[in-house]
């Protein structure tokens, strides 16, 4: 059974930092293209970055450069997505999610993944 199960978002105040974690199961882990996306209330899910299968190349959305950083560990079938100066405009529902094997086609966009995460709420509020 396949699943991605996100961890480590919160409240945080402006400036703020956290982790964000992804573990996986139920697939190969070392073999997929990992994406993080992200959806705040009333608007569509939207790409933040990802991470390739062997975690040579990595891709991010503007916005988040300089501020966001995709990281994985194949060892333990985990994605991470370390978030550093929040702003208010990055809180929502922060996503997960697993490519077809070896495909680094379509990153930026949701059909370009096979797998979801069920998300983890990120509020950026003083």
């Amino acid at each position: 059974q396949v699943q991605l199960v996100e961890s480590g978002g919160g409240l945080v105040q402006p400036g703020g930092s956290l982790r964000l974690s992804c573990a996986a199961s139920g697939f190969t882990f070392s073999s997929r293209t990992m994406g993080w996306f992200r959806q705040a209330p009333g608007q569509e899910r939207k790409f933040v970055a990802a991470i390739n299968w062997i975690g040579g190349a990595t891709y991010s959305t503007d916005s988040v450069k300089g501020r966001f950083t995709i990281s994985r560990d194949n060892a333990k079938n985990t994605v991470y997505l370390q978030v550093n100066s929040l702003k208010p405009e990055d809180t929502a529902v922060y996503y997960c999610a697993a490519a077809s094997p070896y495909s680094d086609h379509g990153l930026t966009v949701s059909d370009g993944y096979a797998y979801w995460g069920q998300g983890t709420q990120v509020t950026v509020s003083s």
